[in-house]
């Protein structure tokens, strides 16, 4: 038997769902979404777990994630339920659950908690060079022959590629504290979906069978195509792909993407690096003025994490943006504060954000979707087998 748990409702709502206890279950939320096939009859069912308490139902559930919100829910919904922000708060639900160190559910229950931590993180990266890194006496050997500033020069004592080792090092300790957080979480999140799934056993080969749709989805963004028109999943394909490449040249390819030398701008450097720049910026202009204006159903309520998010990528891309151009224009100075600076914005972002907050979705999707897929195949094997 289900357990219910009391005041569910009232935890629910900490995580941004508004009254969602007024839905009857007509079932209109279904039957308008581009989304919801087969068994996965969200966000009907999804509610009605929320509404009873069943903690442990939607806690086992991957239908939060396979809802991408495009709002066509909460504007049929004849009792002004908003059965689209309720499934967008049990996503921030579910992402304190998978986390083992309860940080998630401190980051988005309180805004001091997470506005702490980014602070925090931030001082550390300050200090650190304030600490141990002293400029140059030789400005005038931070400017490249062929014009623009020395980036990994500031550093009186220290060469080039010496800085970048460092920079470097500093970015794999950051990536590799990231993933064991955020792998963690996932391996909690598969143990609830796949492992302890009651109604069915996933054999060994469908893993490998059904990965194709972990890959698939996470590269296309293919279901936010089903959602209003082509620009919806356009717009999230540029952001996901820009944060893609931008994560991959600043943390595994270093050395080739921050050099002395200024490319010329039609090098692959800058090239990848002023298409990931325009997909996050165009994204961050778009979702911030929707939520100001409070444009449609998705933008009408908006969580604080919501906010601390767009403003933190909006920062650490102006930051970028600037430095670029400091370089370009030969600023000396200002290059290198600029570049401290950005670094203070992007380290608690990518810490906070990738294993704690909005950007695990990116893995939390198309993992729902393998899961999904595994735990249908393992179903339509066990009634072949049966016939």
């Amino acid at each position: 038997m289900a357990k219910v748990q009391a005041g569910f409702a009232d935890e629910i709502k900490r995580f941004g769902a508004v009254d969602f206890s007024a839905c009857y279950n007509c079932g209109n939320c279904t039957a308008v979404c581009p989304l919801a096939e087969n068994d996965n009859t969200f966000p009907r069912r999804l509610l009605r777990y929320a509404v009873l308490g069943l903690e442990d139902d939607i806690q086992s559930s991957p239908e939060p994630w396979l809802c991408y919100y495009c709002g066509d829910c909460s504007e049929t919904c004849p009792r002004q339920s908003n059965p689209g922000e309720m499934m967008m708060s049990l996503r921030r639900y579910l992402t304190s659950k998978y986390d083992w160190t309860g940080l998630s559910r401190k980051f988005y229950v309180s805004k001091a908690w997470e506005l702490g931590a980014i602070a925090f993180i931030s001082a550390i990266v300050i200090l650190l060079f304030a600490l141990f890194l002293r400029p140059t006496a030789d400005p005038a050997g931070l400017i490249n022959a062929e014009g623009g500033v020395k980036i990994n020069s500031f550093v009186e004592g220290i060469e080039p590629e010496t800085f970048v080792t460092i920079i470097e090092f500093g970015d794999w300790t950051m990536a590799a504290i990231v993933s064991f957080f955020l792998i963690s979480n996932i391996f909690n999140m598969y143990l609830k979906i796949v492992i302890r799934n009651k109604k069915v056993k996933v054999p060994l080969r469908l893993y490998v069978k059904e990965a194709w749709n972990l890959f698939f989805h996470f590269g296309t963004q293919f279901r936010f195509s089903k959602c209003k028109d082509w620009t919806y999943w356009a717009l999230h394909w540029l952001v996901m792909t820009g944060y893609t490449i931008m994560f991959t040249m600043i943390v595994v390819i270093l050395p080739w993407f921050q050099t002395e030398r200024i490319h010329p701008i039609s090098h692959p450097q800058r090239f990848l690096g002023y298409y990931a720049t325009f997909g996050i910026l165009l994204a961050i202009i778009v979702w911030s003025v929707s939520r100001i204006r409070r444009t449609g159903e998705v933008h009408k309520y908006t969580h604080a994490s919501d906010w601390i998010f767009l403003i933190m990528l909006f920062l650490t891309t102006l930051t970028g943006i600037l430095v670029h151009f400091f370089r370009i224009g030969g600023l000396i100075y200002p290059t290198y504060y600029t570049y401290v600076i950005h670094l203070a914005i992007l380290m608690p972002m990518l810490i906070i954000e990738v294993p704690f907050s909005k950007w695990s979705h990116i893995a939390y999707r198309p993992l729902a979707i393998y899961f999904t897929s595994l735990i249908n195949s393992a179903a339509a094997l066990e009634r072949e087998e049966k016939k």
